[in-house]
């Protein structure tokens, strides 16, 4: 029984994530300005770790969970980077 629910648990967790990458995809396309397609990039980053975690759970296995955090901690960086660049106009001071 335990099995059954985790399997459905996941199912649903695939689902609804892979539906926020859609909508984030929609975002990143559509968005009018620099700034929406910058939160659009950075949210689906999220959500790609959140698929990452997701396959890591129905795998059962930590190699997933490893490569969502060195994703994450890449993903911030280059947020904040683009962000500044967006701003400045240069990255480096």
């Amino acid at each position: 029984m335990t099995g059954a629910i985790l399997s459905w648990a996941l199912a649903f967790a695939l689902a609804c994530v892979s539906l926020a990458i859609l909508l984030s995809l929609f975002r990143l396309v559509r968005g009018p300005t620099s700034g929406d397609r910058i939160l659009a990039v950075d949210t689906l980053t999220i959500n790609v770790i959140a698929l990452i975690v997701v396959f890591g759970v129905a795998e059962a296995t930590q190699t997933y969970f490893e490569a969502a955090l060195l994703l994450a901690m890449v993903a911030f960086v280059a947020t904040v980077a683009y962000c500044k660049f967006l701003l400045r106009g240069d990255i480096v001071e």
